[in-house]
């Protein structure tokens, strides 16, 4: 596998909509940075929030997911609980090429402040707005900002076609719009 250069994410972007809407340059005008960059594009995160809370004593089970864990919330800047998370999508929609796989990792300028990104690969055919999820490790409330850098994607091209994408086996993720709660 190869790590694939900015050359090659403008082309997709542009020539097949890999990612809408795209940003050709980092822009860090007074935010965190988002944006086409050597080797990835960092993405942003929407202003739409599910924000974890346990006022109903849920337990939290991947098989049954109970909804009402979450409150919504549309805002510019979303305040993470102590040691508590929230979820999140990302502004850009992705449409993943079948001979690639994409993998995320979080910014640094949130990690260095004890908030974590985790979002898993997306596979060859996906597409969708990405559901990130930003963990607050601290025991202070967090700050994320709505349409900033939250994460980088990065585009590692297979040795060849993969037999199965991810549409091919109509992939329970497939085409997810907003942020999107486990599904079995």
């Amino acid at each position: 596998m190869a790590i694939l250069s900015d050359r090659w994410i403008r082309e997709q972007a542009q020539k097949h909509a890999m990612i809408e809407p795209f940003v050709e340059a980092q822009r860090r005008d007074g935010c965190i940075s988002y944006g086409l960059s050597s080797y990835g594009y960092d993405a942003r995160v929407s202003d739409e929030f599910k924000i974890f809370t346990n006022v109903d004593s849920a337990i939290v089970d991947p098989k049954d997911f109970a909804a009402n864990s979450f409150v919504d919330r549309k805002l510019d800047v979303c305040i993470i609980p102590p040691n508590s998370f929230a979820l999140a999508r990302t502004v850009e929609y992705f449409r993943v090429p079948r001979d690639v796989l994409v993998i995320c990792l979080g910014k640094s300028t949130y990690a260095r402040c004890g908030i974590i990104v985790n979002v898993t690969p997306l596979e060859p055919g996906w597409e969708g707005h990405v559901t990130l999820e930003f963990s607050n490790t601290t025991p202070l409330p967090a700050k994320v900002y709505a349409n900033e850098g939250a994460c980088q994607f990065l585009f590692l091209k297979g040795n060849e076609p993969c037999e199965v994408t991810y549409a091919d086996r109509a992939g329970k993720y497939m085409g997810q719009k907003g942020v999107t709660l486990p599904k079995l």
